[in-house]
């Protein structure tokens, strides 16, 4: 299993400190670096890397070590810094414990997990050697096949780091599927589950007794044919294998209290040299916790402050290129949201996944729905709106077992959208509650409510009908 070590400083890791740490391996140990400098790497006498150590990250946003790790933080602003042991190579392992031990005892800082840096001492290495690397630029990269990237993870909650997205991006342009491994206690980050691709993509989990399955399915895996696939049960066939579902992914599930409020809305502006980009997450982040987010970045951990004017200037800088994004909310409110902003045709789309967290006893704001709405609809150039209430965790990550799906509770038309329909279309619906407009009365908005009961499945078949009768199905 591979093995990630964190160190969590208020100094930043300066060059002789970096250096006192790389010498973890002794003075002839070999040091290489990859993208431009951005990661630097212990490596055996052959070159290949025994442990490779990503560029200091500078954090300045409050709890991110809590949400990914579970640690304690120094106050912000605090310097992550991140060491990955090559898969296998016990000694690897050491040298990111003695790396980050040294940099924790040089700087005055932490490491996770602690019981991986407590000695300072040189490890020997005399005669180790790694496996020749899979990927030579991908140090998340495990295994490498024709069809997939294996990447291995041990850590509490599988975040969108810098390596994941490295890997993420390598996979996606040599056309293989991203299959992630992990041990049973491990969550994913909600950011790296929007950002899994479809099959051949993967999360699998190992389990004592089904040896590895599915987390987000359940379904029975089993490496086959250079990657993990569902085990075929009898009468089952390879388009249909009719998996067994691992009795871990099912065991346990129990309605704890505790509730998601999850919003994923389109906007699209016209293109322009003075937009504004994010506006609309700020709006309804202020009208659902009464605070703006805490917090963006491109990877994980979220990095730099809440900052619409640096957003937007590096959305310009990427651009005709999309920008891809990860937003957080403060420890005391869960929220976090993914962002994509793309130029296409039509404009400028911001595409927003977001999700807010509340525990036993705590209320959702139902009422601020229909206020964010509005803003979104008369302010920020809305497409369309789809609201759910999920029964799952407070802390948004996501678990290797099963969690019901949300339950629909509002969606919104926007105006254009309105407008395009025939005739009085988007007035008339099958609901048995009529849309409420939202905006000028000349151009509004539909609001369409559902009951949003979590326990209540059948509002799925609710928004269905719906969207059968805005495209124009006879059926409906």
């Amino acid at each position: 299993m591979t093995k990630d070590v964190i160190t969590l400083t208020q100094k930043m890791p300066d060059p002789l400190t970096v250096l006192a740490g790389l010498l973890s391996g002794g003075p002839d140990k070999l040091v290489g670096a990859e993208g431009d400098g951005a990661v630097v790497r212990l490596c055996d006498e052959q070159g290949r890397p025994l442990v490779s150590i990503e560029a200091p990250l500078l954090v300045q946003v409050r709890g991110e070590a809590q949400r990914l790790l579970g640690a304690s933080e120094p106050p912000v602003p605090y310097w992550w810094t991140e060491a990955r042991a090559t898969t296998g190579v016990t000694e690897g392992e050491k040298l990111a414990g003695t790396f980050a031990a040294r940099l924790a005892t040089l700087l005055g800082g932490t490491a996770w997990p602690p019981q991986a840096a407590r000695s300072l001492a040189v490890v020997k290495t005399d005669g180790v050697s790694a496996v020749p690397a899979p990927a030579a630029a991908q140090p998340a990269v495990d295994v490498l096949t024709d069809k997939v990237a294996v990447v291995i993870q041990d850590r509490p909650v599988v975040a969108m780091t810098a390596w994941l997205a490295d890997a993420f991006r390598a996979a996606a342009d040599a056309e293989l599927g991203l299959q992630i491994v992990t041990p049973p206690g491990t969550r994913l980050s909600p950011a790296v589950r929007a950002g899994l691709p479809g099959w051949p993509s993967r999360w699998v989990v190992q389990d004592e007794k089904a040896g590895y399955y599915d987390g987000l399915s359940g379904a029975v895996l089993e490496w086959r044919d250079g990657l993990f696939m569902p085990v075929q049960s009898p009468g089952g066939t390879p388009d249909d294998p009719r998996a067994p579902v691992a009795e871990s992914f099912t065991r346990d599930v129990t309605d704890t209290g505790e509730r998601q409020l999850a919003v994923s809305y389109r906007t699209v502006h016209p293109a322009d040299d003075r937009l504004v980009l994010g506006g609309s997450l700020e709006a309804v982040w202020r009208e659902i916790t009464g605070e703006p987010p805490a917090g963006w970045g491109t990877e994980e951990p979220v990095n730099l402050p809440w900052s619409l004017r640096q957003l937007t200037d590096m959305a310009h800088e990427r651009a005709p290129e999309p920008t891809w994004l990860v937003v957080v909310g403060s420890p005391e409110r869960p929220g976090l949201a993914t962002v994509r902003i793309s130029r296409t045709k039509g404009g400028v789309e911001e595409d927003v996944t977001l999700a807010f967290g509340y525990g036993p006893g705590e209320e959702i704001p139902q009422d601020a729905v229909p206020r964010a709405a509005e803003v979104l609809a008369t302010r920020h150039d809305l497409q369309s709106m789809l609201v759910q209430i999920r029964k799952a965790r407070r802390d948004l990550s996501v678990p290797p077992h099963f969690e019901g799906p949300g339950v629909p509770y509002a969606f919104v038309l926007g105006a254009e959208e309105v407008r395009s329909l025939p005739s009085d279309r988007a007035r008339r619906t099958p609901l048995a509650q009529p849309p409420r407009e939202l905006g000028p009365r000349t151009r509004p908005a539909l609001y369409y409510p559902f009951p949003g009961d979590p326990s209540d499945l059948s509002g799925w078949q609710h928004f269905e009908q719906l969207m059968r009768h805005l495209k124009g199905d006879q059926a409906a």
